[in-house]
Order: structure tokens, then C-alpha cells, then sequence
């Protein structure tokens, strides 16, 4: 036992003691630089740095981000949560533009940024943000009416040449797009400021392919729909890069509800994958048979009926992947109007082959996967090549 008591941290190899101190939050890591030379050395070692969190460090201000861009982050950070100072009782300037400009040159592979209850309204614009990002979430900021605005770069005069050499070689990094935004997925959650200007900024974007916004309740369905990408004869515009979107209201009581979904009724060219939630299930399942495209639905946080289920698939026979999760299934009030369906015999006898001795425990978990057997057998006829996928779903019965 004498012997091993003689060992301590220093006797372990160095892969070893960064592993361990992985496992630290930011500012417990910061702290334990400071117990000798060794450590401190391991702490800057930019394994560590790969995706900083600070979300959970209440009251980091400038000075301390400051600090952390000289000592600690580097060519290593990936990704970056901050959390700003707008519900703060102390307030002050948060992000600069110094700071983003310093952390655009020494983080170079800084790829996501996620900002919490920050106020952005000192920035001009979102172009002074470092320019290898291409995932920016937002949840609970502030924005100027100008934020997703974009001026165009402009070329500088030269020989051809040269001018053409330099292009290729941007291309062939592909580190930002020609207009200057390499953003390819932008979440916005709960950020009130954000409007139909806003949105309509976006459309400039050429390499935004992924758009999810909830809780913004400032976005109307004509300002979804004039953003929509269609063919004007001359070529596509609008958000014509777009893959994803996914529209969602289930945030405070007190607001008008838009039915931004409804925008979606003049069609979306190009548009794969449709996620909505709250209170714009209703008004998006609508007009989702106007979207040609679609091949993934996904519904989510609302109270659905089978009958309103069934009247929506029937136009998308598209269809390859139908989700539902977190949705409360209203009860059946009545057979199910399927064509195709099997009767109650061949339902029987469906149950009975499942038999034998543990048909309690076979029937206990079809009901833990399947909330509704109903949906997913009238789906499957509606629908037979889409896979449909319930998650946390259950059905919403009376008190009587």
C-alpha cells in the first residue's frame, strides 16, 4: 500500500491526464491551470478547446471572453455556445466587433456558433461574425432590422489573370461562399424580433439549406410565401437552396397567431423535408400537398385526429418518412375510412397468431410503440412505400 501511495497525477502519462481534464467545465478548466506549470501547459492544448460551452458560466463578460481568446481558444475550436448578458442586471456590451474579428482569425475552423440571450443590436450586421460558420443558432436574442443583410464584396481591380487564380483558389478551399455567407443551417428559437424583413434577407443567402424557426411570431404567412422558392421563367428565387424547413408555435399565450404555415400553400420548389409543430400543424398539413418535393414530414407538440391524419396523407403519396413525436392521438369516433383496410375478422385473426402464452406482454408492448394501431394501419395502406415513426406519442382521453 506505502508504494502505491507514493503516486500522484504527475506519474500519468500526458493522453491520459487530458482525458481526465475533458471532463471539467470551462471554468473549473481554467482554474486548474493554475495549480503548476504542467497543467497549465496541458489545459492550452487545444484538444480540450474543440467545443467550448460557456452557456452554463453566468455573468461572462468581454473581459473574460477576451481572456479566453489570448490564452485558451485557437485553431482547434469547432463549435462555441455563449450566453449573453440581456437578462442580466448588469447589461453592458457583450460581443464586439474587435472580438469577432479576433476570434475570425485565430479560430479559422470555427464551424458552429450558438448564442444564448444575447443582444445583437450593436452589430451592424451578421457579416461581421466569423466567416467559416455554417450553423448559427439563436435562441432568445435581440436583432437590428438590417442583422441578415448582406453587401456583396467587391471585386478588386486587377489583371484578369490573377483575379480568375484567386477565385479558384477560394472555390477550392470552400471555406465561404462567393457572397460572402457560408451559413448552412440557421436556427432561430424564441427570438421575437425576428420579421418578415428578416426573412426576406435571407433569400440572398446561397448556401442556406437547412431553416428552422419556433417561437417566431412576427413571421406571416405572406412574408413565407413571397420568400418561397418558384420559377419565374428567368430562373428560380427565393430560398431555392433550401432542404429543410421547419416552422413551429408553442411558446407564450398573449400573442396572435400568424399561421405563418399557410404561406406554404403557393408551393416550395426544391423543398425535401417539412417539420411543424404546435399550432401550425393545422394550417401546415393543409398546404402541404402543394409542396411537389416533399419526401420527409415530421409533426410535432400538437393534438392531432385520425380522420385529420388520413385527409393530409391522401395527397402526399410521396411521401418516404412520416414522424410523429410528443403528438396526443384524439380518440376514434368511428371505423376507419381507409380503402383497403382489413375488417374486424382479419384484425382477429391478426391477434390471434400473434398468440400463446405471452400475448400479455406482445400486446403491452405493441401498446408502448404504437399509440394509435389504427393510424399506423391506415397509414400503411395510404402510404405503403413511407415509413412512418411515433415518438413519445399517446392518446388523449376524457376524465369521464
Amino acid at each position: 500500500m506505502d508504494e502505491f501511495r507514493a503516486y500522484n497525477l504527475d506519474y500519468f502519462p500526458e493522453n491520459i491526464l487530458i482525458d481526465v481534464l475533458s471532463y471539467l467545465s470551462v471554468r473549473e478548466l481554467v482554474r486548474a491551470g493554475r495549480v503548476c506549470k504542467r497543467w497549465r501547459r496541458l489545459v492550452k492544448d487545444q484538444r480540450l478547446w474543440r467545443h467550448v460551452d460557456l452557456t452554463a458560466w453566468k455573468g461572462v463578460t468581454s473581459r473574460i471572453l477576451w481572456g479566453l481568446l489570448r490564452h485558451y481558444l485557437g485553431c482547434g475550436l469547432r463549435s462555441l455556445r455563449l450566453r449573453g448578458l440581456l437578462l442580466s442586471v448588469r447589461g453592458g456590451i457583450f460581443l464586439s466587433e474587435s472580438w469577432l474579428k479576433a476570434l475570425s482569425i485565430k479560430c479559422p475552423r470555427l464551424r458552429k456558433l450558438y448564442l444564448l440571450h444575447t443582444d445583437l443590436r450593436g452589430l451592424s450586421t451578421c457579416q461581421l461574425l466569423p466567416p467559416t460558420l455554417q450553423v448559427l443558432e439563436l435562441c432568445g436574442c435581440e436583432l437590428p432590422p438590417v442583422f441578415f443583410n448582406q453587401s456583396l464584396p467587391s471585386e478588386p481591380a486587377g489583371p484578369p489573370e490573377k483575379g480568375g487564380a484567386t477565385s479558384r483558389n477560394q472555390a477550392g478551399k470552400g471555406l465561404t461562399s462567393p457572397s460572402g455567407i457560408a451559413i448552412e443551417r440557421l436556427v432561430l428559437n424564441n427570438v421575437p424580433s425576428f420579421t418578415d424583413q428578416h426573412l426576406q434577407s435571407l433569400t440572398t443567402w446561397e448556401m442556406l439549406g437547412r431553416l428552422e424557426l419556433r417561437d417566431t411570431f412576427r413571421v406571416t404567412a405572406n412574408g413565407l410565401r413571397s420568400c418561397a422558392a418558384k420559377d419565374t421563367g428567368s430562373g428560380l428565387e427565393g430560398l431555392s437552396k433550401l432542404r429543410f424547413l421547419e416552422i413551429g408555435i408553442t411558446g407564450r399565450q398573449g400573442y396572435q397567431l400568424q399561421m405563418a404555415s399557410l404561406g406554404l400553400g403557393a408551393g416550395w420548389l426544391g423543398l425535401e423535408e417539412l417539420s411543424l409543430g404546435g399550432k401550425e400543424v393545422g394550417p401546415g398539413l393543409l398546404c402541404a400537398s402543394r409542396l411537389k418535393d416533399l419526401k420527409r414530414l415530421c409533426l410535432w407538440a400538437c393534438t392531432l385526429s385520425e380522420m385529420q391524419i388520413l385527409r393530409s396523407c391522401r395527397m402526399l403519396r410521396g411521401l418516404c418518412r412520416l414522424e410523429f413525436s410528443e403528438v396526443f392521438f384524439q380518440p376514434r369516433q368511428g371505423a376507419p375510412t381507409a380503402e383497403g383496410e382489413a375488417g374486424d375478422e382479419e384484425e382477429q385473426d391478426s391477434r390471434e397468431a400473434v398468440g400463446g402464452d405471452g400475448g400479455n406482454d406482445d400486446n403491452k408492448k405493441v401498446e408502448m410503440n404504437d399509440p394509435i394501431p389504427s393510424v399506423r394501419r391506415s397509414l400503411a395502406v395510404l402510404l405503403p412505400h413511407c415509413t412512418v415513426v411515433f415518438t413519445n406519442c399517446c392518446v388523449q382521453t376524457n376524465s369521464d
